[in-house]
């Protein structure tokens, strides 16, 4: 009968630990003994190398003693600000937000270029992406020596393990190597990540599902994308492959396989507008969204009808996907919950008349209008998920 490898359960003890300081912090050793199940023995030990590593700080309650008990002061243990920095940003088309944070997930700095970049030659993105790290390093008050770790968000389909792009609207060429490159060019190991991925860590370490270890999100931007947290942790495909929900059946139709991004996705909905002078101007500064709104509140039916089908499909969507995972919460972010009420009312409607009878109730659903800003903290988030939160990682950030 095989046992479990005693190096790796000790990995995966180790984060746990680092997780649940980091999540409740600052924390005892008996508390965190509670609610990792672990023995206090092993926590102790845990811990005594996380503090040794500088991963974490005792914080000690000198003057908040317990009258009734005699002894030293308790030691609260929480993460060590210091112990590592990141950047994250996040890539769209015709905007790059970056921020720089510490090893708990504090924004040190932030920086928006509205430029657009989508088409370019790989060497231009990279020239402007470049440019925007390290300004933002800068206005920390860092040099990118004191950097451990970059992660760049892009929509599209990533394959994280590699760092590979397969495909994304913001270039002309298929699987691009842009990790490699920007590894080289900032001398700092540096990792592609879908945006939704991104965003998902986001919501789970500083947002609306920090409270929950399994939920689902879907984000609606420029692509459709899907972030699957199971356990505390990211669930890929093979190769480490981000989810384009974009490619999801819905049906077949007059011409063939109809998917999720013509009905639902962002040129499917605007589609109709863009011969419109001032509205095509809107979508290519990528205030389309937006500047549908508008045209909805003016009683626009064309674009109300674009509104009321993308909703329904989405509706369908998280139904088939509450059917297979049952999550306790899906969290529905990006530019589409700027249609407001006719989208977000037919996506209700679609799903509550789509869900199976045994499992209403079971997912909440929740709309969140998140910045640029929380975007590129998400991205932030990943890069810290890398430093300490493999189940291989026995050493941490290098101090």
């Amino acid at each position: 009968m095989k046992t479990a490898d005693p190096e790796l359960m000790r990995a995966i003890n180790r984060l746990n630990v680092l997780d649940t300081v980091r999540r409740h912090g600052p924390i005892s050793r008996i508390e965190i003994s509670e609610r990792t199940e672990l023995s206090t023995t092993t926590v102790s030990a845990i811990t005594a190398s996380l503090l040794d590593d500088g991963l974490i700080l005792p914080r000690h309650e000198g003057d908040i003693r317990n009258e009734a008990v005699r002894g030293r002061p308790r030691v609260m243990l929480e993460l060590n600000p210091d112990a590592a920095r990141v950047v994250g940003a996040k890539i769209a088309a015709n905007r790059m937000v970056f921020v720089v944070t510490n090893f708990r997930g504090d924004v040190l700095s932030k920086l928006a270029l509205p430029i657009r970049i989508d088409r370019q030659p790989i060497g231009v993105i990279a020239d402007l992406v470049e440019d925007g790290v390290r300004r933002c390093v800068v206005d920390a008050g860092l040099s990118l020596e004191d950097v451990d770790s970059v992660c760049l968000g892009f929509p599209g389909v990533i394959e994280h393990r590699t760092g590979y792009i397969r495909s994304s609207p913001i270039f002309r060429d298929t699987n691009v190597d842009f990790a490699a490159e920007m590894s080289a060019r900032l001398s700092t190991p540096t990792i592609v990540e879908s945006d939704a991925h991104a965003i998902t860590l986001g919501h789970h370490w500083f947002g609306k599902a920090r409270d929950l270890e399994d939920m689902v999100l879907i984000s609606l931007e420029q692509t459709l994308g899907l972030g699957v947290l199971h356990g505390n942790s990211l669930f890929r495909g093979a190769g480490g492959l981000s989810h384009n929900l974009g490619d999801l059946v819905l049906g077949m139709g007059p011409n063939g396989v109809v998917r999720l991004f013509s009905q639902a996705g962002e040129s499917a909905i605007l589609g109709e507008q863009q011969a419109d002078g001032r509205f095509a101007e809107a979508i290519r500064l990528g205030r389309g969204m937006n500047h549908a709104q508008a045209l909805i509140k003016a009683d626009d039916d064309r674009l109300i009808s674009a509104a009321i089908r993308a909703g329904e499909a989405v509706g369908l969507t998280i139904a088939n996907i509450v059917t297979l995972f049952a999550p306790p919460r899906v969290i529905l972010v990006g530019s589409s919950l700027a249609l407001g009420e006719p989208f977000l009312n037919s996506l209700r409607d679609a799903y509550a008349l789509a869900i199976p009878p045994s499992l209403r109730g079971v997912s909440e659903l929740v709309f969140d209008d998140s910045s640029d800003d929380f975007w590129a903290q998400g991205a932030a988030a990943v890069a810290l998920y890398e430093l300490y939160e493999s189940p291989w990682n026995t050493t941490g950030p290098a101090l």
